[in-house]
């Protein structure tokens, strides 16, 4: 087994978490309802995608 041969200190340490960070979420505006969507993806709200309906939302009473 690997044996540390001696202490990391806390700069060596940060340095390698530096990349660790949770990084946020891009959100684009769909075109067609304006809500909030994942670029590149289809608009949960109303299912379109670039212009396009490609889910069939179902009508609620």
């Amino acid at each position: 087994m690997a044996v540390p041969q001696s202490k990391t200190s806390r700069s060596r340490r940060d340095m390698r978490r530096a990349h660790d960070f949770l990084v946020t979420v891009n959100r684009s505006v769909c075109a067609n309802c304006g809500a909030a969507k994942l670029p590149h993806h289809v608009c949960p709200e109303c299912g379109f995608y670039k212009g396009r309906e490609i889910v069939k939302k179902a009508v609620e009473a």
